[in-house]
């Protein structure tokens, strides 16, 4: 019996095998859901969760790679986003329009607060763009609705804040001729 043959017959190698296998199906289960995925599979004759699986391994390769580590991070926010997007604007309900276009400006607010920050960030945080990429898939994937709910937390009080101060500053603030010489007459009063 050759040293394969007993590593295979192991029971910790065979419960191993077992869970993999389990993890395997049910992934193929969950990924059965898109149709884009299983004619994927149908085409290529690769099972769609190795081709997945393939997928995300190819994505983290590229991430320890730190030249390419942001521009997948942006393909990542970018890519699926984008073909989404356009898919929902074809379909006649609204609610897919309200979620991505939630995402894109979510994406927008994090990118424009990224410009500011990136090189500290990147100082203190060597994996930030691995991070990133997580946070940008919590903020697309439905089954998280990240970017809803970072919308409601964040982005909305402040756009609803400077709003209403670009609102009232005009008013406040525009002086007339009559309001000039009440000032000016006050103050030589003094």
């Amino acid at each position: 019996m050759s040293a394969t043959e007993k590593l295979q017959q192991h029971p910790a190698f065979q419960q191993a095998q077992n869970k993999a296998s389990y993890y395997i199906s049910q992934l193929d289960k969950e990924l059965s859901k898109y149709p884009a995925l299983v004619s994927f599979e149908q085409r290529t004759q690769v099972p769609k969760s190795y081709a997945f699986l393939g997928g995300v391994v190819f994505l983290a390769t590229l991430h320890s790679i730190n030249a390419f580590a942001s521009p997948t991070s942006n393909l990542v926010g970018w890519a699926l986003p984008a073909y989404f997007s356009v898919k929902a604007l074809e379909t006649p309900g609204h609610q897919d329009d309200i979620q991505w276009l939630t995402y894109w400006v979510v994406f927008g607010f994090f990118n424009f607060l990224e410009s500011f920050a990136l090189r500290i960030v990147l100082y203190y945080l060597p994996w930030y763009f691995v991070f990133k990429t997580l946070f940008i898939l919590w903020l697309q994937l439905p089954a998280f609705r990240g970017a809803q709910t970072l919308y409601g937390a964040v982005v909305r009080p402040v756009f609803v804040n400077v709003h209403q101060k670009a609102l009232s500053s005009p008013a406040d603030t525009t002086v007339t001729a009559d309001n000039l010489r009440e000032r000016v007459a006050t103050a030589n009063a003094d």
